[in-house]
């Protein structure tokens, strides 16, 4: 197995572990999802929202340049989370819906979103949503890779835009394409138990790596004119290697590891991440590659 099929294997394990390690209670397909980012993960994201739509703005800017927003549409973004989307969005005139599973998420984007009369926050799961087919914009940003019934939920997602709506997504290309996550993650196997086999597409960050299996999902759903276009770009980690160390063992792929560690192997792993970052030190700080899919469709 080559290094890069490597760390995509052993990513898809360590998310396909964390995932069941919830037992939910929420209920349709996507209860886990709906428990995991109701528990302290959804806090996780509130208490470093700053540091993420940083991190995630170069990606974040392209999107909506993509999807071509319009003043007085209407807009839905899908797994809206924190609200950095879907602000931008109403900022720029567009009436603007945000719909996210997780409550402490939502309740943190409607404090951010006060004053604003075209922006309102929906918490339900987007996949079994009642729609009413009135939007012309379906947006996300890395927000639609988690349903465990793809086709179903962008079917769903479908009824939700009048005929000629428009969708735009952002997804991430696979892990060994995104340094920012198979660099740190390399310094960090040694401390992995052996993985059980993970399927690649099951719900995660990296289950839409492969653009004709996500076209294959919207083609199938209904949707026309599916494309999916490369969108590369560096993101910042931190201004030094101790920093972005942090940063990435804090929240996101990386971090999720750190659930089953006590603390002095935590700090041990952390140290290791350091180590690995510090030759991507530069004056401007610590920056690694980024690679996604911006896919785009039309309702007919």
């Amino acid at each position: 197995m080559v290094f890069g099929e490597m760390i995509n294997v052993e990513i898809f394990a360590i998310l396909a572990r964390v995932e069941r390690m919830s037992e939910i209670e929420a209920s349709g397909p996507n209860e886990a999802q709906i428990e995991y980012w109701n528990s302290w993960m959804g806090e996780r994201w509130v208490q470093n929202q700053e540091d993420l739509d940083q991190l995630l703005a170069p990606l974040s800017e392209a999107a909506i340049s993509a999807a071509g927003v319009r003043r007085n549409e209407r807009a839905l973004d899908v797994g809206c989370g924190c609200g950095a989307t879907s602000l931008v969005m109403a900022d720029r005139g567009a009436i603007t819906t945000g719909i996210d599973v997780s409550r402490p998420m939502l309740e943190h984007a409607r404090t951010r979103a006060e004053g604003r009369s075209n922006l309102e926050f929906v918490l339900a799961d987007a996949a079994l949503h009642g729609f009413n087919g009135d939007f012309d914009l379906m947006f996300s940003r890395f927000g639609v890779m988690f349903f465990v019934e793809p086709v179903s939920a962008f079917a769903n997602l479908r009824t939700a835009l009048r005929s000629g709506g428009r969708v735009c997504f952002l997804c991430w290309q696979p892990a060994d394409r995104n340094p920012w996550v198979s660099v740190p993650m390399a310094a960090v196997l040694q401390f992995l138990p052996p993985s059980e086999p993970v399927d690649p597409r099951a719900p995660g960050p990296f289950a839409f790596g492969d653009a004709d299996y996500v076209s294959d999902i919207l083609t199938q759903a209904g949707f026309d004119d599916v494309q999916a276009a490369p969108l590369e770009r560096p993101l910042s980690l931190g201004q030094n290697a101790t920093i972005a160390a942090e940063f990435v063992t804090r929240i996101g792929p990386v971090s999720r590891v750190l659930v089953d560690l006590d603390e002095a192997r935590r700090n041990e792993l952390v140290a290791e991440v350091r180590t690995t970052l510090s030759p991507y030190e530069r004056a401007e700080g610590v920056a690694l590659g980024a690679a996604c899919w911006i896919v785009t469709a039309v309702n007919p």
